[in-house]
């Protein structure tokens, strides 16, 4: 099967050109389970499934707005029905946030309160533990194809899921560290034991290695891996690239992250978040000093930069069709999505935009796009996942105080319960089905598992959640590659088609 995959591949790269480009390297690209050659993860911020598909495919569509009309054979989704949307078990129902309602306020996402959010699975205090505001009731908005556009328009023409979960509860720096290793336990706190429970990361501390981290900050211990390593003993080209990750200057031999940029509420916010760049964790793969590749034929391989770049080095490898075979993307904190300091339509410029690059380019024909969120942002979500993972320390709280699930923790490594919250995952690609919801069981680390299948890395080992995690092949159709009519051009601005 694997062989018929690669042929089908290989005379679909002949027909457009790609593979005289492709052997006309001085690298051979490495062997691949499937057809991807190209994979390009763009992992953003802080979006429950409900809070931005819970209404999917329906949108209200008032005057002057984006419009968006589902095909009358798109499929439905586990959303938000009638009964949870008039009689929701909550102390609010759900209300629709309009498009003029793109910047609203941060909610609380901590992994204690997320659980007591969950209460049980009875799914109904969320306005009580998440609530953050002065509004109470903001857990429990929603929007729909009248803001998140471009991501209902990406659905329709490619795949979804309605089945995928946090790995664990928790706010970003767990999410981002279950993307790239399973595991969030193994952490030494320089200056951030708040941040940490029984040595695993529960919060928002910074990497110790990296010198644009603030005053709390923890590192992995030297014994942890993550998917970079397993890539590097490959030979698999890779790179996490984020924005703001340039310094601006330099302060007493230390890099200064100083660039900003504006939103649409007209707040100004710095690009770079250290805790949202996992790979500086690690000795093994971090650049403290974030050092710019030696040149741009290096990016993606080994040298001073380590595989992790500015957002910069991404579009010059790609304009250069020298794409490594794993891409991790990171937006500038005004466009990850991050109620707060960002919103839905900033973040659709960032997303269409790179999405539209990536089409244009050659490889698109062996790419693929994930779109996956780190956390829930605490928003409401009717959907209880299964707990595969069991936790009972004072950070706990879904089943009662001091629990969450039952049974032994992997590896013996508390407060690591999950899963956690329903995120939003797509995934873009001529290989993707067509208009296709996926009801089949993935989390955060499925991401890994499939870079580790691809690939024949290996897995993480030492409880990492990628030895259970469910497989994302279900959102692909390896046996039939779709044509170039498997594009989808949209505008940064509206998320609507363009020609």
């Amino acid at each position: 099967m694997r062989n018929r995959f690669l042929a089908v591949a290989a005379g679909l790269l002949a027909s457009t050109g790609v593979l005289g480009l492709a052997q006309a390297s001085a690298t051979p690209s490495p062997a691949t389970s499937t057809p991807i050659k190209h994979l390009v993860v763009i992992f953003q911020e802080n979006v429950s499934f409900d809070h931005y598909f819970g209404t999917y495919p329906n949108a209200a569509n008032p005057a002057g707005e984006p419009t968006f009309v589902a095909s009358p054979r798109t499929p439905s989704v586990n959303g938000l029905t009638e009964n949870l949307l008039t009689e929701n078990p909550n102390s609010f129902n759900p209300f629709r946030l309009d498009r003029a309602q793109a910047i609203i306020c941060d909610q609380d996402h901590d992994y204690t309160a997320e659980q007591q959010a969950f209460d049980g699975g009875l799914m109904d205090a969320f306005p009580q533990f998440t609530g953050a505001c002065a509004d109470k009731s903001l857990p429990m908005g929603y929007y729909d194809g009248n803001t998140v556009t471009a991501l209902w328009n990406y659905a329709q023409e490619f795949a979804m899921s309605d089945d995928s979960f946090g790995t664990t509860f928790g706010p970003s720096t767990p999410g981002a560290l279950n993307l790239v290793a399973g595991q969030t336990h193994g952490a030494t706190p320089a200056s951030a034991p708040e941040e940490t429970e029984n040595g695993t990361v529960i919060g928002d501390p910074d990497p110790t290695t990296d010198d644009c981290s603030g005053a709390h900050t923890v590192e992995m211990a030297p014994t942890n891996k993550n998917v970079g390593d397993l890539l590097n003993a490959k030979g698999v080209t890779w790179g996490w690239f984020q924005g703001g990750f340039a310094p601006t200057s330099t302060s007493g031999g230390k890099a200064v992250c100083g660039s900003s940029h504006t939103n649409v509420g007209g707040a100004t916010v710095a690009d770079y978040s250290a805790h949202h760049e996992p790979f500086q964790y690690y000795a093994s793969t971090a650049n403290p000093h974030h050092l710019p590749p030696s040149s741009p034929s290096m990016i993606g391989r080994t040298d001073q930069a380590n595989h992790q770049y500015d957002l910069s080095s991404f579009y010059t490898a790609l304009h250069l069709h020298e794409l490594p075979a794993v891409s991790f993307l990171k937006a500038a904190k005004y466009q990850d999505g991050h109620a707060g300091y960002s919103d839905p339509l900033d973040e659709q410029a960032f997303l269409v935009h790179a999405i539209n690059e990536l089409q244009r380019s050659p490889d698109w024909s062996s790419t693929a796009v994930v779109i996956a969120y780190d956390d829930s942002d605490g928003f409401y979500d009717h959907a209880l996942g299964p707990i595969v993972n069991s936790s009972a320390s004072s950070a706990d709280a879904l089943n009662g105080p001091g629990v969450c699930g039952k049974g032994k923790p992997a590896g013996g490594y508390e407060d690591r319960c999950g899963y956690g919250p329903r995120l939003p995952l797509l995934v873009i690609s001529p290989w993707a089905r067509h208009d296709y919801v996926a009801h089949s069981l993935s989390d955060q680390s499925s991401i890994l598992r499939f870079v580790e299948d691809n690939w024949g890395t290996g897995r993480i080992g030492d409880g990492s959640f990628d030895a259970k995690a469910g497989p994302l092949n279900d959102m692909f159709h390896f046996d039939h590659v779709r044509t170039d009519s498997a594009k989808l051009f949209l505008s940064e601005a509206t998320g609507e088609p363009v020609a």
